[in-house]
């Protein structure tokens, strides 16, 4: 008797699977099914305003669609709707680059990406989402938050980014450029005016979830002062974390302040301690992060802190305004590209 309850309850499961399954792929159909219908709506429209060629016909032939479509087939074809759909063929021209798009990107996941103009920051936004599988919201919050400009792949050369995505796109092979940003954003931790070391790596660990939210998807977390003995000496790394597709061991050293230039010596011999004795066979070299409060682009470029695997970002516990933010970020990205330019 027991056994045969068990079945049922084996084959119950089973079934509940296929059909929230089911379900799942007939959402996705239909929503594929009508943002396609959407997007050539809107070429459509778009067509006949291009053939017409007369000052505010646009205007007139959006107001009289809606008026008609709204009457038969309800608020989706509103003027506002309307002006999405021609928003989103001006965007995406290509019939082809749309049917993939629809695959794994709803229609309110379109809505968030179309007004974006920078054509590089948008692709970015698509494969980002489409590799860690973001829902709207945090679409939406990803966005908002200035990713693309945090990430460090803003700061290449327009052909390296557009090579990387490439590759993304074609393989999901992601790069450390796609990986790790500067600055980081951990006002979620609600720390005081004044904490310690100890209180931030204390207060990402309450809000783990979180902080690799803002780490990214990929990040799994292995330890928190991990100790190793080199010499007959301890030292205990910060945070480790282990990357899945990059397939390193990446060390997270946490400091209170501006960026010194003896923290390089310091991440060194973690890093070099994790290649020798803790690396297995098929995992690339462990990659170091030194989370501060600030530093001198000259320091970081000196210190060729780059071939020796190691990044330096900033950490932000209070957010500053937008509007400092999209300055400090812009002029970052400027100092950056100008700074490649003068190497080759």
């Amino acid at each position: 008797m027991k056994e045969k309850l068990q079945n049922n309850k084996s084959i119950l499961s089973e079934i509940n699977s296929l059909i929230i399954e089911s379900k799942q792929q007939v959402v996705t159909t239909v929503n594929s099914v009508m943002s396609m219908l959407y997007w050539r709506i809107g070429k459509r429209i778009n067509d006949e305003i291009l053939k017409e060629k007369k000052a505010n016909y646009g205007e007139q032939i959006v107001s009289s669609l809606s008026k008609k479509l709204v009457s038969d087939y309800g608020n989706s074809f509103s003027e506002k709707n309307l002006r999405r759909m021609l928003q989103f063929s001006k965007v995406f021209p290509d019939e082809a680059i749309v049917v993939s798009l629809i695959r794994q990107l709803s229609w309110t996941h379109i809505l968030a990406i179309i007004p974006i103009d920078d054509p590089l920051k948008r692709e970015f936004y698509i494969e980002i989402c489409k590799l860690e599988k973001w829902s709207v919201r945090t679409f939406r919050e990803r966005i908002k938050s200035m990713l693309y400009e945090r990430t460090a792949i803003s700061k290449k050369p327009d052909v390296t980014i557009k090579n990387e995505l490439q590759q993304l796109r074609d393989s999901e092979l992601i790069t450390q450029d796609l990986v790790f940003r500067d600055p980081y954003f951990l006002e979620f931790l609600n720390l005081k005016d004044t904490y310690s070391e100890k209180d931030l790596e204390s207060a990402i660990i309450a809000e783990l979830q979180r902080f690799i939210i803002e780490l990214g998807n990929d990040f799994a977390f292995l330890a928190r002062q991990k100790r190793i003995t080199i010499d007959n000496r301890d030292y205990y790394i910060d945070l480790l974390f282990y990357h899945r597709r990059l397939k390193s061991l990446i060390v997270i050293d946490l400091k209170i302040g501006e960026f010194d230039a003896a923290y390089k010596g310091e991440m060194e011999l973690y890093l070099g301690y994790l290649d020798k004795y803790e690396n297995i066979d098929g995992e690339n070299k462990p990659i170091g992060l030194i989370l501060c409060t600030g530093k001198n682009p000259e320091h970081i470029e000196l210190l060729h802190l780059q071939e020796n695997n190691i990044k330096v970002a900033d950490y932000f516990t209070i957010l500053p305004t937008k509007e400092v933010l999209i300055d400090q970020l812009h002029k970052a990205i400027a100092i950056a590209k100008e700074t490649l330019s003068k190497k080759f």
